[in-house]
């Protein structure tokens, strides 16, 4: 794509953001601009990536096709203060900020097209979910520019503005319930005698091998758990839970 990118916050989201845009080949370096208060992360960037680096948010944006706002969302309105006047009609805005309506970011820089993505932290490994919606002047032609460089991070859905506070709580929060998950399983298995080491590499596998059964089977969630489940009569207290099939010493 022949777009010219300016990317506002290099942390762990704007650097994922940037390597995989690069990974696939959407743009060169040459045409992306990184932006952060953080010297030493701005240089660590332009050294690994090649990419143009600074401080000045609106020397970034001003030749820029697109804008990816990466800056949390306490920092927003301070930014959007800074863009004000400076961004084109035909710019497009994408901003991956928690919490923060594309009204919000409209309302700042004016009638400008605005996507607001929700995504979560496997993006940093380009396994991420990510949820975008469409502001009030956002046209297809940016819809597909955004889905674009959105699909360089996970897979892509969308999902109407009032959608997603849910989705913030489903996707946006759900790998952190994972991780609870994954820590609870080492830390019983390691209760029940294995070494830590040994619990922690089970519950690692185990959680991988699940999610691996949930994306390239056909089967659904419950499907799955019934799977492993014991029949009926070993109910738990909770009417119309089974509960999960261990080996006779546990």
């Amino acid at each position: 794509m022949n777009m010219r990118l300016a990317v506002l916050g290099g942390g762990n989201m704007g650097g994922a953001l940037v390597a995989g845009i690069l990974a696939a080949k959407i743009v060169p370096p040459s045409r992306v601009t990184v932006t952060d208060v953080d010297t030493a992360r701005a240089n660590q960037l332009k050294k690994e990536f090649g990419v143009r680096t600074g401080h000045d948010n609106r020397a970034a944006v001003r030749n820029a096709d697109v804008i990816v706002l990466c800056v949390k969302p306490l920092h927003m309105d301070g930014v959007l203060a800074e863009l004000a006047g400076q961004i084109g009609r035909q710019t497009l805005v994408i901003s991956v900020a928690a919490g923060v309506r594309s009204e919000r970011i409209e309302k700042a820089l004016g009638k400008v097209p605005v996507i607001r993505v929700m995504p979560n932290t496997p993006a940093l490994l380009r396994a991420g979910t990510l949820v975008f919606s469409l502001g009030r002047y956002a046209k297809p032609r940016q819809e597909t520019t955004a889905k674009k460089i959105l699909s360089a991070l996970g897979r892509v859905w969308k999902a109407p503005e009032s959608r997603m506070d849910a989705v913030t709580a489903l996707s946006g929060s759900g790998p952190a319930y994972v991780f609870y998950l994954a820590e609870c399983l080492a830390s019983a298995g390691a209760s029940l005698g294995l070494s830590r080491e040994m619990a922690d590499a089970l519950a690692r596998q185990t959680v991988y091998g699940a999610g691996r059964m949930l994306a390239e089977t056909k089967n659904s969630a419950a499907e799955l758990r019934r799977r492993v489940t014991s029949p009926g009569h070993h109910r738990s207290g909770a009417e119309g839970v089974d509960r999960p099939r261990f080996g006779r010493n546990v």
